[in-house]
């Protein structure tokens, strides 16, 4: 099974931690970030891993090599010239997927910056049974941007923060406002849908091809211990989540 890591941000919010390093360098409890999901991912059994890089592109790089690439075989994408945002950023990639041995076998797309222990087994085994375009982990908590589900958990539309404007692509009588966690599991057909050019959300696509009928799910990750690290505040947050066992890494 094969894995993206969306690594290529600026990190403007993790400022001044950000000025000299990649917000994938950013360290929490002695750990990088980018280790901590490389990590996480390869205890699953993922073998292959492409990561997405941009702002000090080349530090990741000759850190991975220094690490043996923490076991995985690694695959750089660079956007040099172009930040192409999630969607744009899984577009350009889309080659390291198509190329694998089995063409149906869904991948895992994660975001750098947060950390969980979301069971990536139980989003797999979900999205399996229901045959789903992609997974997508989601929680009950305050975002500024809400993605909407009907009431068989398939996504149907978004909302910008509590009170902001419903934008439904599918009618539902009473969707769900959730959180998206960055994290998903995706089905390798997703890749030719993605009709979009340039910098552009994954999400503009999910809803997008939600619209023409595809299933994109919600899985329910509210049990699960899940910290966006955005902010050199939330950076210390884990730290201490980590010293009290809240979350325990591999």
């Amino acid at each position: 099974m094969k894995a993206m890591v969306l690594a290529a941000g600026l990190g403007t919010r993790l400022r001044p931690l950000t000025n000299d390093r990649p917000k994938a360098l950013v360290e929490v409890a002695g750990r990088t970030l980018l280790e901590i999901t490389l990590t996480r991912l390869r205890n699953f059994g993922i073998c292959e891993a492409i990561i997405n890089v941009h702002h000090f592109g080349d530090m990741v790089e000759n850190y991975l090599r220094t690490n043996n690439n923490f076991g995985l075989q690694i695959e750089i994408s660079r956007e040099d010239e172009l930040l192409l945002d999630t969607g744009g950023g899984l577009k350009k990639a889309a080659h390291f997927f198509q190329g694998s041995a089995d063409k149906e076998e869904p991948f895992i797309l994660h975001n750098v910056d947060v950390i969980s222990d979301i069971e990536f087994a139980e989003m797999l085994k979900l999205h399996n049974a229901r045959k789903a375009l992609a997974t997508l982990a989601v929680q009950d908590r305050e975002t500024s941007r809400y993605l909407l589900f009907d009431d068989s958990f398939e996504l149907c539309g978004r909302r910008a923060g509590r009170e902001g404007q419903v934008q439904l692509v599918r009618p539902s009588p009473h969707p769900q406002p959730l959180a998206f966690s960055g994290v998903h599991v995706i089905s390798p057909r997703f890749l030719a849908m993605m009709t979009e050019q340039g910098a552009f959300s994954i999400i503009d696509s999910y809803l997008r091809v939600a619209a023409e009928g595809e299933r994109i799910l919600g899985f329910r990750a509210d049990k699960y211990y899940w910290r966006d690290l955005g902010r050199p505040e939330h950076i210390a947050q884990v730290a201490k989540d980590i010293a009290g066992k809240r979350i325990l890494l591999n």
